[in-house]
């Protein structure tokens, strides 16, 4: 060794060095700091799966509250959907109703327009009857004469209804004039009666009203006059 320069001893002390350097780096210092890189190595790898994890919370979060959004706008739509459903039957049932109301409306006031015309009419009918009867019975008043009178009394006779009979009993005659004799024979025979009690009563303005138990023949020329208005009414 010495032949190459080399001193042993020194090389020895060299290498003794070098090892105890590397024993004291390798217990003070490599260890630790490779325990410092593991541990933050680890502590990277938590957060970035922290990170990972949190950017999935994230994400589910984002699709939970779209979905809760998404349901929110159905639920309103629908909501809204339904509201003017309802006001347009609302709508429909209000102008359904007032439809209704105006058409009962009318038809009421159809009614009564109709209720008063027909009162007007027959106020109208009942002058025209009760202005035509009062000059009927002035005409037919001033008409029948006496001889007019007479004719109406022996018509009546000549023609009885079937059926009038007083079977020998009594009779009830009224007249507009008194009757004759011959006149009164001829009611007894006609009605064959035993009696016959005659009323006069000018208002019944001519013919007869014959009354015979039940029955009664009124052929006097009020009743007739009365039967004119009932039409003309």
């Amino acid at each position: 060794m010495a032949a190459l320069g080399i001193n042993l001893g020194y090389l020895i002390m060299q290498i003794a060095g070098i090892l105890i350097l590397y024993a004291i780096l390798n217990n003070f210092a490599y260890k630790p700091i490779l325990g410092i890189l593991d541990e933050r190595k680890e502590r990277i790898a938590k957060g970035l799966e922290d990170a990972r994890q949190a950017a999935q919370a994230r994400d589910n979060a984002d699709a939970e509250a779209k979905k809760i959004l998404d349901e929110a706008r159905a639920e309103a739509a629908s909501i809204r959907s339904e509201a003017a459903s309802a006001a347009e039957d609302s709508a429909k049932k209000i102008v359904a109703d007032a439809g209704d109301e105006a058409r009962k409306i009318k038809e009421a006031a159809t009614a009564d327009g109709e209720k008063e015309r027909d009162r007007v009419l027959a106020d109208l009918r009942t002058q025209v009857a009760s202005i035509s009867m009062a000059a009927a019975n002035r005409l037919v008043g001033e008409a029948l004469d006496e001889k007019k009178q007479r004719s109406l009394i022996s018509d009546f006779f000549s023609k009885v209804p079937d059926g009038v009979s007083a079977d020998g009993g009594a009779a009830t005659i009224t007249s507009a004039l008194p009757l004759t004799d011959a006149e009164l024979k001829k009611v007894k025979k006609s009605l064959n009666a035993d009696s016959v009690e005659v009323n006069v009563n000018p208002d019944i303005l001519g013919g007869l009203i014959v009354r015979v138990g039940d029955q009664v023949v009124d052929n006097s020329v009020a009743s007739q006059m009365s039967g004119l208005a009932s039409s003309l009414k």
